[in-house]
């Protein structure tokens, strides 16, 4: 009987071994990449579903403290990257362009995640990037956003509404018409 029973339970811990899980393909994948690549799935949130403001104080890399109370009537887009991130680098020309376009309108954070201040600054000059970013090696404003940020799924792009509520995000490199699309309905709300 315990033969039988060791039998089937090795049987169905292989089977289940086969489950294909891109994200544990990923991990295994031994590319040192150190990161899981999002799907690019966007989320978007209904205003009766977003719950309470983000709330967070933290300090860009030039020193100066910003609380996203401040953020109060404005939309605000907040991108999770690092320098060494590949699909960060390829999102970096199109956050800053619709940075430019929505001057007016929206105002844009970078979050890094790892970076020291050279190595953030290095690739902000190298992509021509103008608004700042937050320093968060610590994680402390990764924590405060778990909710819609998982920790290894870098980049990430948060769209708050006006209200400073997570309106939508994007898993994954941030689609340059996709994320216009939601930074518009955010502005025209």
């Amino acid at each position: 009987m315990f033969k039988v029973g060791a039998g089937l339970f090795g049987a169905l811990s292989l089977a289940a071994c086969s489950v294909e899980d891109p994200l544990a393909q990923q991990a295994n994948a031994g590319d040192n990449k150190n990161y899981i690549a999002g799907d690019g799935s966007v989320t978007e949130y209904a205003p009766g579903s977003r719950g309470e403001p983000v709330q967070l104080t933290a300090k860009l890399f030039d020193g100066t403290p910003v609380d996203a109370a401040d953020w109060a009537g404005q939309v605000t887009v907040l991108n999770f990257w690092y320098a060494s991130c590949a699909p960060c680098r390829l999102e970096a020309p199109d956050l800053q362009a619709l940075s430019e376009e929505f001057a007016d309108g929206a105002q844009f954070y970078g979050v890094n995640i790892r970076d020291e201040r050279p190595t953030a600054e290095a690739f902000e000059r190298n992509f021509g990037i103008t608004y700042p970013s937050f320093m968060d090696k610590d994680g402390g404003i990764l924590l405060a956003m778990t909710s819609y940020v998982p920790p290894q799924a870098v980049p990430t792009t948060l769209v708050l509404d006006k209200d400073g509520r997570v309106a939508a995000r994007i898993l994954g490199v941030a689609d340059k018409g996709t994320l216009k699309a939601l930074i518009k309905d955010a502005v025209a709300a």
